[in-house]
This record gives C-alpha cells, sequence and structure tokens, in this order.
C-alpha cells in the first residue's frame, strides 16, 4: 500500500475553508452571536443611511408595525422551538427503573472493557481522560504491531505497517496533548477528539490483517487485533462523549434564548404598540435618529434568532463530520486505495 493517508486533522480533511471551519466549531458562541449581531446592525444601519428615503417611508408608511409584528411571532414561535429541544434532552434521561438499570449496566460494562484495554483497575472518568487512554493505547499497540512486523513480515508487509504506524503515532501524540487538562462542556474535548482519524486506522489495520496475516507470526497476529479492538471502542466513546456535549449545548442554547427573548419580545411591543414615527422628532445637532433607533431595535429582535444560528451551526457541522462510526469513509478521497475481490 503505497498511496498516502488521508489527513488526520479535521480542517484538512474537509473541504471546507479554515476560517469557515473556525468559525463554525472552534471559535466560542457568545463571539459568534457578537460578529451576528455587529453584521446585522451594520448592514440595517447603513442600509437605512445610505437609502436617503428610508426615513420618510419610515415615518409615512406602516412598516415599522408590520416588520415588529413579525418579530414577536418569530420569537415567540423561536421560544416554543426551543422548548422542544429542551423536550427532547429531557426525554433522554427519563425512564423507567429497568430503563435506567440498562444503561447502567451497559455504561458500566464499557467501562470495565475500557480498563481492561488499557490495562487499568479502573477506567478514567473524565471523558478526556478517557479518550486520552485509549488515544495513548493505541500507539502502544501501533508500536507493537510494528515490532512484530520487523520480525517476520516482507517489504511490502513492512512498508505498510510502517505508514499506519508513522500516522498513528504521531496523530495519537498531538490529539493526546490536545485532550491533556481539557475540560468537559467545552469543545476541546471533541474538538481534539474529531482531529483523531481513527476511521482510516481502523480500515487499514483491517486491511493489512486481510492482505498480510501470512507474513506475521501468532504474536504479531494479536497485536494488529488488539490495536483494531482499541480503535474499535475509541469510536463508541466519540459518539457517546459527542452526545453528552451536544445534550450541553442545547442547555446552554436554551438559557441563552431564553435570557434574550424577553428583551426581545419587550422591545417589539413597544415598537407596535407605543412607537410613533410621525411623532419621532429627537435629532440631535441636526442629525435623525429614526433609522438608528428602528436599526438598533430590530437588531435586539433578532438576537433570539442569532442565538440560535450560532449554536447550530457547531452542532451540524459536528454532526456532518461524524455521521459515520467505524471504519467508513463519507468524504470523497483519491487517498484511499480501493479493496479489490475476485469475482
Amino acid at each position: 500500500m503505497t498511496d498516502d493517508e488521508p489527513s488526520n486533522r479535521l480542517r484538512e480533511r474537509a473541504a471546507e475553508s479554515r476560517w469557515k471551519l473556525w468559525l463554525f466549531l472552534e471559535a466560542d458562541r457568545r463571539l459568534v452571536v457578537l460578529v451576528l449581531v455587529t453584521g446585522v446592525f451594520g448592514v440595517l444601519l447603513a442600509s437605512g443611511l445610505l437609502y436617503p428615503p428610508a426615513e420618510e417611508a419610515l415615518r409615512s408608511g406602516d412598516s415599522i408595525d408590520t416588520l415588529f409584528q413579525g418579530f414577536l411571532t418569530a420569537t415567540i414561535t423561536g421560544v416554543t422551538l426551543v422548548l422542544t429541544l429542551n423536550q427532547l434532552v429531557l426525554s433522554q434521561e427519563l425512564g423507567a427503573i429497568g430503563d435506567q438499570r440498562d444503561r447502567m449496566r451497559g455504561a458500566m460494562e464499557f467501562r470495565e472493557d475500557a480498563a481492561d484495554m488499557i490495562d487499568a483497575s479502573v477506567s478514567p472518568a473524565r471523558p478526556a481522560q478517557f479518550l486520552r487512554a485509549l488515544v495513548e493505547v493505541s500507539a502502544e499497540r501501533a508500536r507493537d504491531v510494528r515490532e512484530a512486523a520487523n520480525r517476520t513480515a516482507d517489504d511490502e508487509a513492512l512498508e505498510d505497517v510502517e505508514g499506519l504506524v508513522r500516522s498513528l503515532v504521531g496523530n495519537a501524540e498531538e490529539v493526546s496533548a490536545g485532550l491533556d487538562g481539557a475540560r468537559f462542556g467545552e469543545f476541546d474535548v471533541i474538538s481534539s477528539a474529531l482531529n483523531f482519524n481513527y476511521s482510516w486506522k481502523l480500515f487499514t489495520a483491517n486491511r493489512i490483517r486481510a492482505e498480510h496475516g501470512d507474513a506475521f507470526d501468532e504474536e504479531g497476529l494479536e497485536a494488529l487485533d488488539g490495536l483494531a479492538e482499541v480503535l474499535g471502542l475509541f469510536g463508541p466513546a466519540r459518539e457517546h462523549f459527542k452526545t453528552l456535549y451536544f445534550q450541553w449545548e442545547l442547555i446552554d442554547l436554551s438559557r441563552a434564548v431564553f435570557a434574550w427573548a424577553l428583551p426581545a419580545l419587550l422591545v417589539s411591543v413597544f415598537m407596535v404598540a407605543f412607537f410613533d414615527a410621525e411623532a419621532y422628532t429627537y435629532s440631535p445637532f441636526g442629525v435623525g435618529t429614526l433609522v438608528p433607533l428602528v436599526a438598533v431595535a430590530a437588531t435586539v429582535a433578532t438576537i433570539p434568532f442569532l442565538v440560535l444560528l450560532a449554536y447550530v451551526l457547531r452542532i451540524a457541522t459536528v454532526t456532518k463530520h461524524t455521521l459515520s462510526i467505524g471504519p467508513f469513509i463519507l468524504r470523497e478521497t483519491d487517498e484511499v486505495t480501493e479493496v479489490e475481490w475476485e469475482d
């Protein structure tokens, strides 16, 4: 196997610009909301100031009432949507005692399997350290495979093994460093886990086992199987912590939307029920302020939607790049050799 492996880092694997992925994934959601709010206000203000008839249209027509009535409806609908999301998160935690015991049993069995895999009496309790342990053990297993290949394998098998080990060990060191000290609830844990390209590594390990199994002794085959096994544990572990992180994010989203929904509703109600554009004459230093006032009010009314947009962008982007579990590669790439079979 002479093909270069796909990149380990998500930014390099994804067919999207680096800045776009940073905005969608890495950037603090509060910063993203601030950027969106600033952009909306800037566009509204510039549009109103650069189009001279705008102020006259605001005074003579009913555009303000129509606009903020729409904001009222949208805000109430958005809060209802967020309540539905909350119910979705809550439903994952509700269940009969038997269901809760099954969940507990499954979690404990998985932790025991992981403890056996990493040769520890108890597997780590923190998500970042749990994933880090699996990553570091996978690097150790890869080195064992290389040692076994150096004893018995031919040149072709050695070349394939060396490519896998070189990629896995380097990737594991980088991901392990990213997970060191990472706290769950922040995006660092999921971000580092996304940069461990376990799918390609699991596919390659299985392929080496199938194509060059005869070139390994029994110890070498056990090393290959052990590597595939630990990589197979990393997949469901990452998906589990990703699901928990999504629930965490949806809770933060709900709190942020609820916090901004009341100001948005009050501003919209004021603009519809009390504000009279024709009677508004405040012009300090002879500068009209009707357009900036409407721009500020409209921006405040859109904040709940912008908060929703900022959080959903991250959740949707992570979901897009983790749709499959196991040795499946969904992205179009020329760096993975097709498996050949006989007719």
